[in-house]
């Protein structure tokens, strides 16, 4: 038996990979933080890590207390991040920085694994050019517009300089499903008959189911491929109007619909941003997400992906929304 360790376990897709990798027959350890909740974590078999990634020190003592009790690691997927933050300082200090502690303390402590798979985003590269409408290609300039996809892309630039790392990097677009609390605030205000727009431009989006994302990654892992990056989505492109669509007929919900002039949007989120700092708060609606809000053009190209590791989405948004809902429904999110 193989022995897996998943960072961001506790979360949305940590949890998720951690059932996979159990269903796979892996020994699977969930890299937590000792303020983690376990409420997704709940089979016996997994086995928990409390790491704390600020120091590199810190790192390379919870890795030798593994050497200590025998524990090495055939694989590692590097899904901990923040994709958003009370303090902007945050997104770097999460996302790439505690990466490079851990990595520097995986080569320290001799514990690199057969393969390190690095969970970024799309938002690493940005939006696709909205005059061509393009998908985002990998040999593309990345250009991120928001800090969390900047800190992304930092961590990815300096594990892509490792000379000797066997690296992988998965960078999905927006990814969906049972747990996920972004989407759901969607999903929350068409099920109150409210449906809005951002701007008078069409959006076209893209998107990944959980479990598909999660399918992918073990794909990698047990592929011949190391240091490949690939984006990941369902393979198709939605208007935003059908990703509306779709959300109303699996609610059975008629909706009002209204458009939201971008410099009212731009408007509110500067106020709110400054708010909440005030507070110590996290905004739902910040300049970053602004950002993200007003670009139209979410395309990225997939054919490396299938062609590297033969993936498939089974879900599309359809059958994706539909399951994500009656999880909400079921568990009286909604």
């Amino acid at each position: 038996m193989k022995n897996i360790l998943i960072t961001g376990a506790s979360g949305f897709i940590g949890s998720f990979l951690v059932e996979e990798g159990l269903k796979q027959g892996f020994q699977v350890y969930a890299g937590i933080r000792q303020s983690s909740s376990r409420g997704y974590l709940q089979d016996e078999r997994i086995q928990f890590l409390e790491f704390d990634f600020s120091t590199r020190e810190k790192v390379v003592a919870a890795l030798e207390e593994c050497k200590r009790n025998n524990i090495r690691f055939q694989y590692i997927i590097h899904n901990a991040g923040l994709t958003k933050a009370q303090k902007k300082a945050d997104f770097y200090n999460v996302n790439c920085r505690n990466t490079i502690h851990f990595i520097e303390a995986l080569i320290q402590s001799d514990m690199v694994p057969e393969k390190f798979v690095f969970v970024s985003s799309l938002a690493a590269y940005g939006p696709g050019n909205p005059e061509t409408g393009q998908p985002v290609r990998l040999n593309d300039e990345p250009n991120p517009i928001e800090l969390y996809g900047k800190s992304k892309l930092e961590a990815e630039r300096y594990i892509t300089a490792l000379q000797d790392f066997p690296w992988l990097i998965v960078r999905p677009t927006g990814v969906y499903g049972p747990k996920e609390k972004d989407y759901f605030i969607f999903f929350q205000t068409i099920n109150r008959g409210m449906e809005p727009y951002i701007g008078f431009k069409k959006q076209t989006l893209t998107f990944i189911y959980v479990r598909d994302l999660v399918r992918l990654i073990y794909l990698a892992l047990a592929s011949q491929h190391v240091k490949k990056a690939w984006f990941a989505s369902d393979g198709k492109e939605y208007p935003s109007e059908l990703f509306a669509e779709i959300t109303k007929k699996a609610l059975g919900k008629k909706t009002v619909k209204f458009t939201v002039p971008l410099f009212i949007v731009k408007t509110i989120a500067t106020i709110g941003e400054s708010v909440a700092g005030l507070w110590g708060s996290t905004p739902i609606l910040n300049t970053d997400k602004y950002n993200v809000l007003k670009s139209t053009n979410w395309r990225c190209e997939v054919e490396p992906l299938e062609n590297d590791l033969g993936f498939k989405a089974e879900y599309d948004l359809e059958k994706g929304v539909q399951e994500t809902l009656e999880w909400y429904k079921k568990e009286k999110w909604l």
